[in-house]
């Protein structure tokens, strides 16, 4: 199957963000992508209480974007990460799958809130705006490929991909914002090490580039090989990468490195 992992720069302006993300899209369709993966905030990257105040709207708009443009172009689609309202008050950071059809087939709620001083002089408290997600985990079915979907900060947390492979995940997603002074630190380490330790693919979106507030993302879409080998990325601009992703190596590699079997834990 051939994927495509979109980079963007998206701002606080939803409209501006869907053209930029048709475009990319339709540019991955047309050189045969049947899967694309969208990065974390790709509808609206602004304010917290913006976000908040705005959860219905935005939500609305992002769902009907994928649903509309997964059916023009044919592909299953995966918004990696915008606001759906929660009954607290807050809204969850929902990555949510779309059928060529147009119909939502998954949604995955980020478990693992970004509540950090990294060391880049911001504080961040994505729980002062967001709830951990509540609900049971379960696989994206693309056949031959079965995906286990996560966003952003859960990366630092191994137990919830081997969770996924061991539900018999072969393909991993990680829909990210990453920031720009840990990304530069462990992006590449952290994303490599669960395609090696899970003997999976690994899809990385990213966001790239300034955003509100001042903040600033790391880009380097990813596209990782069940070895840990990188099969393709993308720096630090707007864009997108492919690869052709195949079960006949995976089957290789876990004939090579029957790690899952091995799992005493």
């Amino acid at each position: 199957m051939r994927v495509a992992v979109i980079q963007m720069n998206s701002q606080s302006d939803t409209g501006h963000n869907f053209e930029s993300a048709e475009m990319l899209l339709s540019n991955a369709s047309k050189q045969g992508a049947a899967y694309a993966l969208l990065p974390e905030n790709f509808a609206f990257f602004g304010g917290e209480q913006e976000k908040i105040h705005k959860a219905d709207e935005i939500h609305a708009a992002a769902a009907g974007f994928l649903s509309r443009t997964a059916k023009k172009l044919g592909m299953t689609i995966t918004g990696g990460g915008f606001p759906v309202p929660a009954e607290t008050g807050k809204v969850f950071n929902a990555a949510v799958t779309f059928s060529p059809e147009g119909i939502e087939i998954h949604r995955y709620d980020k478990l693992h809130l970004f509540d950090v001083s990294p060391g880049d002089n911001v504080s961040y408290q994505e729980s002062r705006s967001t709830k951990a997600g509540e609900r049971e985990l379960a696989l994206i079915d693309l056949k031959p490929f079965r995906v286990g979907m996560t966003v952003c900060y859960d990366i630092r947390f191994p137990a919830l991909y081997r969770k996924y492979a061991l539900m018999g995940a072969n393909v991993l997603c990680v829909p990210a914002a990453f920031t720009k002074l840990t990304g530069a630190a462990h992006w590449h380490s952290l994303l490599r090490a669960r395609a090696i330790e899970n003997t999976c693919y690994v899809l990385a979106a990213a966001q790239s580039g300034q955003h509100f507030g001042g903040r600033e993302t790391f880009g380097h879409s990813l596209i990782i090989d069940p070895w840990g080998e990188i099969m393709a990325e993308l720096p630090e601009r707007p864009g997108f990468i492919i690869a052709d992703i195949d079960t006949a190596r995976i089957r290789e590699v876990r004939s090579r490195m029957p790690s899952l079997t091995h799992d005493k834990v």
